[in-house]
């Protein structure tokens, strides 16, 4: 028998939580970093496609918290609390950052890939949640699914196939 699952589909730049026998994707992730919390105990999983490292400079009138790592963390630790979640619990695995262009330039502006994992990473030890897995860098687009049943992290790589974290 086929056991049919839902798939939760989070967009660039968004989040969403995906329960019980669930999953959850995201594809587009280049320079992007695909951030995934949860909680196996009560197998509630979230995402966040983060798309820029700081919110400081937007100018955005109405700020999109799922944009941005200091932001987009702290709203999907928010949303899976209220759905159930154990801050102590949480666990989180990680992919994609990559430079997708070479710059001749070594400014630091161009390097989005490298900061945006810098600004998760700073945003999850700031909340103590440890990262089991993870699949970062590179200069090739990634798209990842979550297993709420089996905490897999699927990471689809352009030209590289399939892995599992």
């Amino acid at each position: 028998m086929i056991e049919l699952t839902t798939v939760v589909k989070v967009g660039i730049a968004d989040l969403n939580i995906a329960d019980r026998g669930g999953s959850i994707r995201t594809s587009g992730l280049g320079s992007c970093v695909g951030v995934v919390l949860y909680d196996e105990l009560i197998q509630l999983a979230g995402m966040v496609h983060v798309m820029l490292p700081s919110s400081n400079a937007s100018k955005e009138k109405t700020l999109n918290l799922a944009k941005y790592a200091d932001t987009g963390i702290d709203e999907l630790i928010s949303q899976l609390r209220k759905r159930g979640a154990s801050l102590q619990r949480l666990k989180c695995k990680l992919a994609g950052g990559a430079q997708m262009f070479q710059f001749s330039s070594k400014s630091d502006v161009m390097r989005i890939g490298p900061r945006n994992i810098d600004a998760v990473k700073k945003a999850l030890s700031n909340h103590s949640i440890p990262v089991l897995a993870e699949d970062l860098g590179g200069n090739k687009g990634r798209t990842i699914e979550f297993f709420t049943s089996t905490n897999i992290l699927q990471v689809r790589t352009v030209n590289e196939g399939i892995k599992e974290l």
